[in-house]
C-alpha cells in the first residue's frame, strides 16, 4: 500500500477546489485544509456542526434548514413549555356559573357572571357545547357538556333560544347517552342523570318523546348497584372526585371535604369544587374558584392546576421524539421548578401519581437528587389501588410508575424494586386482557416491557414514538382535556428532524464507503465486513445530526478496531501481531521498522492514516496535539488482543481477574470513544483521561459490555476452543455451577454495574462533561441491544433490520 501520508495529500487536492467552489479563501500555508475547515466549523463553546471534515467528498456545510415555519412551530413549543394551555371545558364552566354570589339577595345573581356569557357566547350552530377538533362525530362528553350547559343558563332564567337549541341536540343524539357500547367519560353513568334531575328540580322541561327520563335514570341505578359490593378508600376518593354526580342524600360533604386540598379545591377539579358550594360555605372553595377564573376569564379547563403534568409531559415527549437539545434552557428551567416543589413535597407533584412518577424518573435522570423514599407511599399495590388513579384503573399512572422503578441507582432502593414488581405485573395482566385493544396506551405499555430505558438505539426509540404519536391524543377524566394545537407543531418538527438526521447518515455512510475503500480495508480477506455494523453502532450513540464528526470518527475506529480484532483472531501470525504492535509504538518512525507482510502493512496504513488525520481534526477542535492520547489508547489495545491471543495459543486458563483486567480493555472503547469526545462541543482538559471518574466511566461501560458479548458468543468461542466469563466461572466453581448459572451470576453483575454507571452519568457535578458522559450511557445501550439476542458484530441480519429502520426506510407517520 502506499504511504498513508498520499492519502491525505489527495483529501486536501480534493478539498481546495471544493472551498474555492463554495467562495472560500485557501488555507494558510503549513495547515492541512481539512485541519482548518475543522476549527472554523468548532466555535469556541459551540456544538460541532455537520461537517464532514474528514471528507474530500462530501459536502462541508450540511445543516438543517431555518424555515419561519419552523421557528414558529419552535416558538410555539417553547409558549407551551412556560405556560401550557387547555382547551376551556364547557362542562366545568357551567358548573362554575351555576355558582351563586354569596352576599347576593336569595343567592338569586352568579358569582362567576363571566362563566354564563362564555356559555352564552360559545354555543355551536349544531346546539351543542364542547371540545371534538379532531371530527365532527357526537360524543357523551359532548352531550354532557351541553346537558350542563343549559342546566347553568336555566339556572338563572337566560339564554332561552340557547337551551331550546340544546335539548334539540340532546333529543337528537339521545341513542348515545343509553349505548354502553360509546366511550364515555369518567363517571358519565352518575353524572348526566343527576345533571338531568338538577335541571328537572330548575324547570327545565325534557321532550318526553325523544328523551326517556326512566331509561337516564336506569343508567344511574345499574352503576350504583355495580359499586355497591365494593369498599375502599379508593371508592370514596372517586365519589368524592364525581360527587356533583350524586344524589344529596348519598353524599356526606364531611367526608367529601376530606379530600379538600391546600388550594381549597376536590382534586383540582373546578366541577367538584363548584359542587361542593352547592351545599356547604367553605372559603377556601370559593378562593380556588376566584383564583381559576381570575387566571382564565370564563374558559375555565377541567384541571387546575395542571401546570407540572402538562410541562413534565412535554419534556419527556420531546426526549422521546428526539427534538429536546432543541429546548433545552427551557427544560431546565421547568425541571428546576419541579424541584423545588418536589423539596416542598408540593401537593400538585406529590399528590397526582403520574405527576409525581414522572416528576422521579425526568429528575434522577437528569441529575436532580431525588430519593426513591419519596415514592414510599405508592410501594406497595394496595396503596396504589386505595388511591383514585388506582380506582379508576387508569393505566397511564401504572405505566408511569413502572417508569419510574426502572430508574435505579443502587441496589439498595427497595422502594423502586417493590412497584417494578406489582406495577409490571398488572401492565401484563392488562395486555392480556381486552380493556385496552386498539388504543394508544396499549402500544405504549407493550413497548415500555419490552424494551426498558436502557434497552433501545436511540435513533430507533425515536423513529418509533415519532410513528406512534398521536396528536389527538388527550386526557380522558370527566370531560375532555385537550392540548391547543401544540401536539401537531411537536409531530412536524420531529418528523422534520428525523428525516434530516437519515439523509445525513446516509451521505455519511457514502463518505465510510470510499474511506473503506481508500485504505484498501475491503481488500483484506480475513476480516468481517462489518461497516454498516460499525457506523450503526456509532449512529445510535451518538445520534443528533449535528454531531456528524464526533459520529463520523467514532464509526472510522470501531471499524479499524474489528478489523484488528479479526487480525489478532485469524487474520496473523505471532511475528505478525509483534510486528503491528512495534510499528504502533514507533508511530511516525515506522520506517525504522520493516513489515513482516502485507496484511500488516495494510493494517498499519489503515490506522496511521486515519488516526493521523483524525488526530489532526480533533486537535484544530480543542487546541491542542490530542493524537498522542488517541495512538497510546490504541497501543493498550493492540496489546491486550496480543495478550488474548498468546493465552490462545499456549492454552493458557487465565483467572477470571486475569480475564476482565484484560478484556475489558479489548472490548475498545479507548480507541473508539475518546477520539468522539473531543468531537462533542466541549473543551477537555488535557488529563481528564487521567482523571478517576473518567476512567471508572471506562471500566463500567467496558465491563458491561464486555460481559454481555460473553453470555451472547459463549457458545460460538466454546465451538472454537476459546474461554470468557462464563466458562470461566463455571471452571473456577469446579463445574459446580452450570452455564445458566453462570450467565444469571453475570446478569446480575451487568445490572449492578449499569446502575452504578448511570449514577455517574446522571449526576449533577463532574469532572467529565455531562455531554460527554451521556456518551457512555448511550454507548451502554448500544451495547446492550447488540448484544441482547446475539453477538451483534455476527448478526447480520438483526443488524440490517436496524441498520434500514435507522438509515434507510422513511417515517410513516399517522396519515402517511
Amino acid at each position: 500500500m502506499a504511504n498513508p501520508m498520499e492519502a491525505v495529500a489527495r483529501s486536501n487536492l480534493v478539498l481546495a477546489p471544493r472551498r474555492r467552489s463554495l467562495g472560500l479563501h485557501p488555507p494558510a500555508a503549513g495547515s492541512a485544509p481539512f485541519v482548518v475547515d475543522c476549527r472554523r466549523r468548532h466555535n469556541r463553546g459551540m456544538p460541532p456542526r455537520v461537517s464532514f471534515a474528514c471528507s474530500a467528498e462530501l459536502d462541508t456545510g450540511r445543516r438543517l434548514p431555518s424555515t419561519g415555519t419552523r421557528a414558529g412551530q419552535e416558538a410555539r413549543i417553547r409558549r407551551h413549555l412556560e405556560k401550557p394551555e387547555f382547551s376551556p371545558s364547557p362542562y366545568d364552566i357551567a358548573w362554575v356559573a351555576m355558582v351563586p354570589l354569596p352576599d347576593s339577595d336569595h343567592l338569586q345573581a352568579p358569582c362567576f357572571p363571566q362563566c354564563v356569557e362564555w356559555i352564552l357566547q360559545n354555543q355551536h350552530s349544531n346546539g351543542s357545547w364542547g371540545v371534538n377538533e379532531f371530527d365532527s362525530s357526537v360524543s357523551k362528553d359532548i352531550l354532557l357538556s351541553t346537558l350542563s350547559c343549559i342546566t347553568a343558563l336555566e339556572k338563572w332564567k337566560v339564554g332561552s333560544e340557547q337551551i331550546r337549541r340544546g335539548l334539540h341536540f340532546i333529543a337528537k343524539n339521545f341513542s348515545i347517552v343509553i349505548d354502553d357500547q360509546i366511550a364515555a367519560p369518567i363517571g358519565f353513568n352518575l353524572i348526566f342523570p343527576a345533571m338531568v334531575s338538577l335541571a328537572i328540580k330548575m324547570g327545565l322541561e325534557f321532550p318526553a318523546r325523544e328523551i326517556s327520563i326512566d331509561q337516564i335514570l336506569q343508567l344511574r341505578d345499574i352503576e350504583l348497584k355495580r359499586l355497591a359490593c365494593e369498599e375502599s378508600f379508593g371508592k370514596e376518593a372517586y365519589f368524592a372526585y364525581i360527587a356533583e354526580g350524586l344524589e344529596e342524600s348519598m353524599v356526606d360533604w364531611n367526608e367529601v371535604m376530606k379530600f379538600q386540598r391546600k388550594n381549597g379545591s376536590l382534586f383540582n377539579s373546578p366541577a367538584a369544587t363548584a359542587a361542593a358550594l352547592f351545599h356547604r360555605n367553605d372559603d377556601k372553595a370559593l378562593r380556588y374558584l376566584y383564583s381559576v377564573v381570575y387566571k382564565f376569564g370564563g374558559e375555565v379547563p377541567t384541571v387546575y392546576p395542571l401546570d407540572v403534568y402538562s410541562q413534565l409531559s412535554m419534556v419527556d415527549t420531546l426526549v422521546n421524539i428526539g427534538i429536546s437539545r432543541h429546548f433545552s434552557s427551557d427544560i431546565k428551567c421547568i425541571l428546576d421548578k419541579t424541584y423545588s416543589l418536589w423539596s416542598q413535597r408540593d401537593e400538585e407533584v406529590m399528590l397526582d401519581l403520574p405527576t409525581c412518577a414522572m416528576a422521579f424518573r425526568l429528575l434522577r435522570m437528569n441529575g436532580y437528587d431525588v430519593s426513591s423514599d419519596d415514592l414510599s407511599h405508592v410501594a406497595e399495590a394496595s396503596t396504589f389501588h386505595n388511591s383514585l388513579e388506582g380506582y379508576l384503573d387508569d393505566t397511564k399512572s401504572l405505566l408511569e410508575l413502572y417508569k419510574a422503578s426502572k430508574v435505579s441507582l443502587s441496589e439498595n432502593e427497595p422502594i423502586l424494586e417493590k412497584i417494578r414488581s406489582w406495577s409490571g405485573s398488572l401492565l401484563k395482566e392488562k395486555l392480556c386482557s381486552d380493556a385496552l385493544r386498539g388504543t394508544q396506551i396499549l402500544r405504549e405499555v407493550e413497548y415500555a416491557l419490552k424494551f426498558p430505558f436502557y434497552a433501545t438505539l436511540e435513533p430507533l426509540d425515536h423513529k418509533w414514538n415519532i410513528e406512534h404519536f398521536d396528536a389527538r391524543v388527550y386526557q380522558k377524566l370527566k370531560t375532555k382535556n385537550l392540548p391547543w394545537h401544540v401536539n401537531e407543531d411537536l409531530l412536524a418538527l420531529a418528523a422534520e428532524d428525523f428525516s434530516f438526521c437519515q439523509s445525513t447518515y446516509q451521505n455519511e455512510i457514502q463518505h465510510l464507503e470510499s474511506w473503506e475503500k481508500e485504505n484498501k480495508l475491503d481488500q483484506l480477506e480475513f476480516t468481517r465486513k462489518n461497516l454498516i455494523n460499525s457506523y450503526l453502532s456509532a449512529a445510535a450513540t451518538i445520534s443528533p445530526y449535528e454531531l456528524s464528526d464526533a459520529r463520523v470518527a467514532c464509526a472510522k475506529s470501531i471499524a479499524l478496531t474489528l478489523v484488528a480484532d479479526d487480525f489478532f483472531d485469524v487474520g496473523s501470525s505471532k511475528e505478525e501481531q509483534e510486528n503491528l504492535i512495534s510499528l504502533v509504538e514507533k508511530w511516525d518512525q515506522y520506517h525504522k521498522v520493516e513489515f513482516y507482510s502485507e496484511n500488516v502493512k495494510a493494517v498499519f496504513f489503515a490506522l496511521y492514516s486515519t488516526v493521523n488525520q483524525l488526530g489532526a481534526m480533533a486537535s484544530a477542535v480543542q487546541n491542542r496535539d490530542v493524537t498522542k492520547y488517541n495512538v497510546e489508547s490504541w497501543l493498550d489495545y493492540l496489546r491486550s488482543l496480543a495478550t488474548d491471543a498468546e493465552w490462545q495459543r499456549s492454552q493458557y486458563v487465565p483467572t477470571m481477574e486475569e480475564y476482565m483486567k484484560n478484556s475489558i480493555v479489548t472490548f475498545a472503547l479507548g480507541p473508539t470513544i475518546l477520539i468522539a469526545l473531543y468531537f462533542m462541543g466541549q473543551n477537555l482538559w488535557e488529563d481528564i483521561v487521567k482523571t478517576a471518574e473518567y476512567n471508572e466511566l471506562f471500566r463500567l461501560m467496558n465491563t458491561c459490555g464486555r460481559l454481555q458479548n460473553d453470555i451472547q458468543s459463549f457458545e460460538r468461542e466454546c465451538k472454537d476452543g476459546k474461554l470468557n466469563s462464563v466458562s470461566l466461572l463455571v471452571v473456577d466453581s469446579k463445574d459446580v455451577m452450570s452455564v445458566e448459572e453462570a450467565k444469571e451470576a453475570i446478569n446480575e453483575s451487568i445490572s449492578s454495574f449499569r446502575r452504578e454507571l448511570l449514577r455517574l452519568v446522571v449526576r449533577e457535578d463532574g469532572v467529565v462533561p455531562k455531554s460527554c458522559r451521556e456518551m457512555f450511557w448511550n454507548l451502554y445501550k448500544t451495547s446492550h441491544v447488540f448484544y441482547s439476542q446475539a453477538d451483534g458484530f455476527s448478526s447480520p441480519k438483526e443488524m440490517m433490520g436496524a441498520m434500514n429502520g435507522v438509515i434507510v426506510e422513511p417515517l410513516k407517520t399517522r396519515g402517511h
